[in-house]
């Protein structure tokens, strides 16, 4: 069983592995009390004034207490941030990083924009962290990839994976968490989508290409497609050039 579990822990790719047991470290460690979430969740005032940046980092690391919710983000974080990385972004581990960084920062900005809205910035003050937002927007971005997919929620009814974002909002609002998280990983995950998929389709113009800087940082392996063996392409027949 142990030996099983460390073969897929190791076949799984470096953002996932690496997002995984940072968020699996830091919530184990706050639960026995070696970290203080008081030093981990998102506050402006003390990242502006008391330069305490590594905020914008950690506030995507904590689940909270362990529990079974906790147990659900890691479900969602270890399959689709994996199914992401290994097939959308095959090959491509530098997009993968920058979608997240990209995922990340608006969310952020989100929440300090909402925070400055009347009416609206008290329910904004209480998301300090934005994990489970983070989690949702890969949700979001796999479905909108594979939407076609057919999928069971608990063996109680079937559908496809286009509706699983708002299969598992329900579910959040049924057991009594927050609404407002998961549609903050929806709108995330629709803007990457939108900026990513259609708004290049439409305009032929791509605004989230991945800087160089971060390109950089990754050694990303080519895929490679294998040919058959013993397989020659040759041209089509001259009819069929001519039938249109």
């Amino acid at each position: 069983m142990a030996q099983a579990v460390e073969e897929w822990y190791k076949q799984m790719p470096i953002i996932t592995r690496s997002y995984l047991t940072a968020a699996i470290v830091t919530t184990i460690g706050c639960s026995l009390e070696i970290i203080s979430p008081y030093h981990l969740y998102l506050n402006p005032k003390l990242v502006v004034k008391q330069y305490q940046f590594w905020r914008l980092i950690t506030n995507f690391l904590y689940f909270r207490k362990m529990d079974l919710d906790f147990m659900f983000h890691m479900f969602f974080l270890a399959r689709y941030c994996k199914l992401l990385e290994e097939n959308s972004f095959r090959g491509r581990t530098a997009d993968f990083f920058y979608m997240l960084l990209f995922g990340a920062s608006v969310l952020t900005g989100i929440v300090l924009l909402g925070g400055m809205i009347p009416y609206l910035s008290e329910s904004f003050a209480r998301i300090i962290f934005l994990s489970n937002s983070l989690t949702f927007m890969m949700v979001y971005v796999w479905s909108k990839q594979n939407p076609f997919i057919h999928m069971s929620f608990l063996g109680l009814f079937t559908f496809t994976a286009a509706y699983l974002p708002w299969v598992l909002l329900g579910f959040s609002v049924l057991v009594g968490a927050s609404a407002w998280v998961d549609l903050l990983g929806m709108i995330a995950g629709h803007a990457y989508y939108f900026l990513e998929d259609v708004y290049p389709r439409m305009t032929g113009r791509r605004p989230l290409k991945t800087p160089s800087l971060i390109k950089a940082l990754f050694a990303d392996e080519a895929v490679v497609v294998a040919r058959p063996a013993n397989v020659r392409f040759a041209p089509p027949p001259a009819e069929e050039l001519h039938q249109d």
